[in-house]
């Protein structure tokens, strides 16, 4: 666990997901997202995916959860791949770093865990300071309707013309 300063705030605290964590960060992502998120695209692929908890983040202050980030092992034709979300922050610590912070812990783990990149989709414009680029995503293929312009890949290895195929279960 590390902690993080804030100037008016109780510190934060990372840490990898725990299975006691479960009611929490559910509460957390109904308050983000509410029931629309069982229907993305991005859900279909949780659905096939396998959870890496070693390789997801919970930020905590004073006990409470503020933020969380998923990571889940997949495959995109026959490149291994992490896919990253959800990515949720409670409301009160928005525009406040954790967010940023969970993704960089994410990323950092599934890097230094050996994996070939990581896979999301979300705003280019947010993600790419985190390394997250639309063009070497442009031939992957989620499970239902998604904006192929935010399918986001952040590679470790040479992906070479990037990743193409369906994403599917490792």
């Amino acid at each position: 666990m590390s902690a993080e300063p804030s100037p008016s705030r109780s510190p934060l605290t990372y840490a990898h997901e725990a299975p006691l964590d479960q009611p929490a960060i559910e509460a957390l992502l109904d308050r983000a997202f509410g029931p629309g998120r069982f229907v993305k695209s991005s859900e279909r692929v949780r659905e096939v995916a396998e959870f890496a908890p070693e390789l997801s983040f919970c930020a905590w202050a004073d006990g409470e959860l503020l933020g969380v980030v998923r990571m889940w092992r997949a495959r995109v034709g026959a490149t291994p791949v992490v896919f990253l979300g959800p990515l949720a922050v409670d409301a009160g610590r928005r525009s406040a770093g954790v967010g940023g912070a969970l993704v960089d812990r994410a990323c950092e783990a599934a890097r230094q865990a050996g994996e070939t990149a990581v896979l999301l989709v979300g705003d280019e414009p947010y993600f790419a300071r985190f390394g997250f680029a639309a063009a070497p995503a442009s031939a992957v293929r989620l499970p239902g309707p998604v904006d192929q312009r935010r399918v986001l890949v952040h590679a470790f290895a040479d992906l070479g013309e990037g990743l193409a195929g369906r994403i599917e279960g490792r």
